[in-house]
C-alpha cells in the first residue's frame, strides 16, 4: 500500500459564507457611519502617529493567525527562487503604479483631487490584507510572507520617490496638472512595523515556540486550527470600522464613489490577471501564480489613507478616494479568491482543496497540492 494519501479539505460555515459575511460586515460598517455619527468620530480620535488603533488592533488579530501558519523554515526556498521575486517587483513597483497612474488620468481627468487620491493608493502595496485572500485561495504562505516582507522594505524606501514622481515629475513631463505629496520615511516605516512587523514577529514566536514545547504535529493539528477563525473575525471587525469610519462621507457622495470605483475595478481585475497570467507563463504553479497575482493586485489602503488625510486632510476629495480604495478592494478580491479557485481547475489542472499526506524524513506529515488526474486515480 503507499504511503500516500489523499485528502480533500472541507471549507468550514465562516469560510463557505465569507462573502456573505462581508457584505453583512459592510452595510453594517456603513449604516453605523451614516446613523451613529458618533461612533465615526470616536474612532478618528483613537489615532496614535496617525495610525487607528481600533483598525489596528483588527488587522493584527487578522493577520495573525495567517502568519503562525508559515512554515518559516521553508521561506529560504522562496527567496531562492528568482523568477518568483522579479515577477513581484516587476508588477508591483514598475506596471501597477504606472496602470494606476494612467487609470486616474484615464478616468478622472476632471477630478484633480480623486485622481490623485488613486494614484496614492496605486503606491502603496499591499503588505496585510493580501495574506488573507491568498490564504483563502490556497496560495503559497511562504511565499506571500517573503513577498509582502519585501514589499514592506521597498515602500520605506521607494514610496516619496514614486508619489514625486507620479504627481510632480512625470505629469510636468507630459503638460498635465502636478501635485506634491508630503509623507515622511518615518511615517511609512511605522506603518509597515504596526501592520507587518508585529504580528510577523508574534507568528514566527509561535510557531517556534510551539514546534519546540510540543512538536511539528500539535502545533499544525491542534494550535494552528484553534486559532484560525480569527482571522477572518479579524477581517470582518476591520471592515465594519473602516466602513464605519466613511460611512456618512460615502453615502453622501455616492455619484463620486462610482466615478472613483470604475478605475479602481479595472486595476485590480488587470493587476490580478497578468500576476496570474505571468506566473503560468514563467511555470511557478498554481500557489505560487495565486500568491503572486494576490500580492500584485492588492493595496495597502491603510497607508493611502493616512498618508491623503495627513497630506491634504480628513475631508479632501483624496482621503474619500483613499477610503474607496477597500470599499472596492475587498469584495473584488473576495470574488477573485473563486475565481482563482476556479482558475486552478482549468488552467493548472490541480485541485487547491486535495493534498498528499505523506510521511517526510522525520517522520512528520505534510500536505501539498495534487494534480486532479493523481486524485481521480
Amino acid at each position: 500500500m503507499s504511503a500516500e494519501a489523499v485528502t480533500t479539505r472541507r471549507l468550514s460555515t465562516l469560510d463557505r459564507w465569507l462573502p456573505a459575511w462581508i457584505g453583512l460586515a459592510m452595510v453594517a460598517g456603513l449604516l453605523l457611519g451614516r446613523f451613529v455619527p458618533a461612533l465615526s468620530d470616536v474612532l478618528a480620535s483613537m489615532e496614535v502617529g496617525g495610525i487607528s488603533v481600533p483598525i489596528a488592533l483588527g488587522l493584527l488579530v487578522m493577520m495573525y493567525p495567517v502568519l503562525a501558519k508559515v512554515r518559516y523554515d521553508r521561506v529560504a526556498a522562496v527567496t531562492g527562487d528568482k523568477k518568483l521575486l522579479a515577477s513581484s517587483l516587476l508588477l508591483n513597483w514598475i506596471v501597477g503604479p504606472a496602470l494606476m497612474f494612467a487609470l486616474a488620468w484615464t478616468f478622472l481627468p476632471d477630478l484633480p483631487e480623486y485622481r490623485t487620491g488613486l494614484i496614492i493608493v496605486g503606491l502603496a502595496r499591499c503588505i496585510a490584507m493580501v495574506v488573507i485572500w491568498n490564504d483563502l485561495a490556497c496560495g503559497d504562505r511562504e511565499a506571500a510572507a517573503v513577498l509582502v516582507a519585501i514589499n514592506s522594505v521597498f515602500q520605506v524606501v521607494a514610496f516619496s520617490l514614486l508619489g514625486y514622481f507620479y504627481l510632480t515629475v512625470l505629469p510636468g513631463w507630459l503638460g498635465l496638472d502636478t501635485q506634491g505629496l508630503e509623507v515622511s520615511v518615518g511615517q511609512i516605516a511605522l506603518n509597515v512595523l504596526v501592520f507587518l512587523g508585529i504580528p510577523l514577529v508574534a507568528g514566527f514566536a509561535s510557531r517556534r515556540i510551539g514546534e519546540r514545547g510540543k512538536g511539528r504535529d500539535w502545533y499544525e493539528s491542534r494550535f494552528v486550527p484553534r486559532i484560525g477563525p480569527w482571522a477572518l473575525y479579524g477581517l470582518l471587525f476591520t471592515i465594519v470600522l473602516l466602513f464605519a469610519l466613511q460611512g456618512e462621507q460615502v453615502t453622501s457622495h455616492l455619484l463620486d464613489v462610482a466615478r472613483i470605483a470604475l478605475p479602481l475595478l479595472v486595476y485590480f481585475a488587470v493587476m490580478w490577471g497578468l500576476g496570474m497570467v505571468l506566473g503560468r507563463a514563467l511555470r511557478l504553479g498554481y500557489a505560487r501564480s495565486t500568491t503572486l497575482a494576490f500580492t500584485a493586485a492588492g493595496n495597502n489602503f491603510e497607508l493611502a489613507i493616512a498618508v491623503a488625510i495627513g497630506t491634504f486632510g480628513a475631508t479632501s476629495g483624496q482621503a474619500l478616494a483613499g477610503v474607496v480604495g477597500p470599499l472596492i478592494e475587498v469584495p473584488v478580491l473576495v470574488g477573485l479568491v473563486y475565481v482563482s479557485l476556479w482558475v486552478a481547475r482549468r488552467w493548472f489542472d490541480v485541485d487547491p482543496y486535495a493534498t498528499t499526506v505523506a510521511p517526510d524524513a522525520t517522520g512528520e506529515v505534510d500536505g501539498v497540492p495534487r494534480d486532479l488526474d493523481e486524485v481521480r486515480s
